[in-house]
């Protein structure tokens, strides 16, 4: 990551504690950590034991939390993020799994990806969209590595949704204040993306797709949720939106 000398001393104390402190602030035995991995299993709900994808690449993948809820089976499976130390604890939390040795661990830009066009019958993404700027030059890229016919999957907060801030307010919000941080002004440089503008961009270039909120999906509304989910299919080049 690249850190102008500009930045406010706020931000860059932030980004050098996120890895250490990530999942003992948002996965911990509590509600946070609940809600966060029912959002998850949630995600891969439509992908069980029996669904296979050859290569999958999962991006901002962070300390590997989404990778022990996936269900379905894979030959190869790429965990990349922009962050080493992230990565190096994802390691450790995955070294216990079954297919272990099907893994790559892969320091990866997410908006520049270092891998070839049409390589990947499914790509990942869970809790990385709402962060990145220019999110459309986002999904685009996610895209290109994509085959046609393979599937993107998304999972976002319903941010800037009411229950979204009612939740945050009641949990994150408390835990970060007490560790004396200027919580909201973190959240600002964080969440650069409302959750229903990247709903109508997901929308534009997968026309093709399957969608739900969590935890009611009774009530497509982001005021109602706290989780939306999204699994694309990658159209052939003759319909891709350029």
């Amino acid at each position: 990551m690249r850190i102008s000398k500009d930045e406010d001393k706020e931000w860059l104390n932030y980004l050098s504690r996120f890895s250490d402190e990530y999942d003992e602030r948002v996965y911990s035995g509590n509600t946070t950590g609940y809600v966060m991995r029912a959002g998850h299993l949630a995600c891969e709900k439509p992908f069980g034991e029996s669904e296979h994808f050859s290569r999958v690449l999962e991006v901002g993948s962070g300390t590997g939390e989404h990778l022990l809820h996936v269900k379905h089976t894979f030959d190869e499976y790429i965990v990349s993020d922009g962050d080493a130390a992230a990565l190096e604890l994802a390691q450790k939390q995955l070294n216990h799994i079954n297919s272990y040795d099907k893994l790559t661990f892969d320091v990866t830009n997410a908006r520049q990806l270092n891998f070839e066009n049409n390589s990947f019958d499914r790509v990942i993404a869970t809790h990385i969209l709402e962060h990145l700027y220019e999110p459309h030059l986002v999904i685009k890229e996610w895209l290109r590595v994509l085959k046609p016919g393979g599937t993107l999957s998304i999972l976002i907060p319903t941010d800037p949704g009411i229950a979204w801030k009612i939740g945050r307010y009641c949990t994150t919000r408390k835990q970060g204040l007490a560790k004396g941080w200027n919580y909201d002004y973190i959240m600002a440089r964080e969440h650069v993306n409302p959750c229903n503008n990247l709903i109508a961009f997901l929308r534009y270039y997968l026309p093709e797709h399957k969608k739900s909120f969590w935890p009611m999906s009774f009530v497509p509304l982001i005021d109602c949720n706290l989780f939306f989910n999204f699994h694309g299919v990658k159209p052939d080049s003759s319909s891709e939106k350029k």
